[in-house]
């Protein structure tokens, strides 16, 4: 019951965020990921008792947009970190975006934590990211 019930719960979605920021990123570049994702808490009622959750993310999928995933146990970090990169081959649009794998740990009625069995995956929404090349120019010093 209390997996069917953790399942269930409308576990909110990480927020991607990629840097460079504002949507542009350049072909051979190691563009950086990552989502400020945390632990959560919550409590359901069953069969009259309370159940308090413990709800970890547990694994991270990220979803480059361009056919290439990854999964990792890390949330990824800002600049400087590159926790999680990815360098894109070639310039056009793309869509990534991060599910989150979630498992949880349950107490009823204030007695021991207990593993939940299974795992819940929310998928992430898409960013909007243009890939842009960039033509080096060498410019004479006077």
């Amino acid at each position: 019951m209390v997996a069917a019930a953790f399942r269930r719960l409308p576990l909110p979605p990480a927020q991607l965020q990629v840097q460079p920021p504002d949507g542009r990123t350049l072909v051979n570049l190691a563009t950086n990921f990552y989502t400020d994702q945390g632990d959560l808490t919550r409590s359901v009622t069953l069969l009259g008792r309370q159940v308090d959750l413990r709800i970890t993310a547990t694994g991270y999928t990220w979803h480059f947009g361009d056919g290439t995933t990854t999964t990792t146990s890390d949330p990824g970090a800002p600049y400087p970190a590159l926790d999680v990169t990815h360098d894109y081959r070639k310039a056009g649009r793309v869509s990534p975006s991060v599910d989150t794998t979630y498992s949880a740990e349950f107490s009823v009625d204030g007695g021991p934590w207990r593993p939940v069995t299974g795992t819940v995956t929310i998928p992430g929404p898409s960013v909007g990211l243009r890939v842009l090349t960039a033509t080096p120019t060498l410019v004479g010093h006077r």
